[in-house]
């Protein structure tokens, strides 16, 4: 039986998402994705070449899972998103605070890491966007303790 949690709870958490795609020949491609969640969307990395960012072009139809667990504090909640994603051109503003979430303030991001990986003013740069029509949420944090939820806030 699910039990239910405020999706928010997780959206605001630097957790790693797994954004599952349709591939050409129709089988489901999963690749781990960094996101930010403003304005009832999801955003999720790419560029223009990024594998992901083709099947979406391609087939729009998307799922994203974000878990976050912790073993010892028996912590266990799941979010699942589904709907139609597009790809949209980048944003710097918008990915400056996407990786504000994972890296922290601006000064602190390897200098190597924003010029050969994150390439933020890159015009190959891409968004994909995911208004979820489907969300799903399920709190098992009972698996050390019981039937009383780890994260049963009081």
């Amino acid at each position: 039986m699910p039990t239910p949690f405020d999706p928010e709870d997780l959206l605001r958490l630097p957790l790693m998402a797994m954004l599952g795609t349709v591939s050409e020949d129709g089988a489901p491609r999963t690749a781990p994705v960094w996101f930010a969640w403003e304005e009832g969307a999801l955003w999720m990395l790419s560029d223009e070449n990024g594998s992901s960012a083709r099947r979406v072009a391609q087939d729009p139809r998307v799922s994203v899972e974000i878990v976050e667990y912790d073993n010892a504090g028996g912590v266990l909640r799941h979010l699942g998103l589904r709907g139609r994603a597009e790809v949209r051109p980048m944003d710097p503003a918008l990915f400056r605070r996407l990786l504000r979430r994972y890296l922290g303030p601006q000064e602190d991001w390897n200098p190597w890491f924003i010029e050969n990986v994150a390439r933020i003013e890159s015009p190959t740069g891409r968004l994909i966007r995911l208004a979820p029509s489907s969300v799903f949420t399920n709190d098992v944090s009972f698996f050390r303790t019981g039937p009383e939820l780890a994260t049963r806030r009081s």
